[in-house]
């Protein structure tokens, strides 16, 4: 008998200060073929599957291998948290991880202000 144990995970779409969504934006963008490899990668990644997730500079590049190489930008928030950044094709890449890092540092900046500004009322 053979268990399978998945881990759910929750996707979330970094929204901005000002209100944008450099994921949707880019989402929005795709033709219909390509939103749904995207949306299927985001099912696997919901399911936990990082397999085609490769890490650095504190996020993850979840690389499609069609057309012409699809790429979704996430960071962990925790083991059951994954935000979503933006993506790009393979030809954008360098471009599209710089603009991840800068977003996920801004979101853990806010992250810690929103943390100390809730400690505060505590006290």
């Amino acid at each position: 008998m053979r268990y399978r144990i998945t881990m759910k995970i929750r996707l979330e779409e970094y929204i901005r200060d000002n209100g944008d969504n450099p994921y949707q934006t880019w989402f929005d963008g795709l033709d219909a073929q390509a939103a749904a490899k995207v949306t299927v990668a985001k099912t696997r990644l919901e399911l936990g599957n990082t397999s085609n997730v490769e890490w650095f500079r504190g996020i993850g590049e979840y690389k499609i291998d069609w057309g012409p190489g699809y790429r979704i930008y996430l960071a962990k928030d925790g083991e059951a948290l994954i935000i979503l950044f933006g993506g790009s094709t393979k030809k954008g890449q360098q471009k599209a991880i710089d603009q991840a890092v800068l977003l996920h540092d801004e979101y853990k900046a806010r992250k810690k202000a929103l943390a100390t500004t809730r400690k505060g009322k505590k006290a």
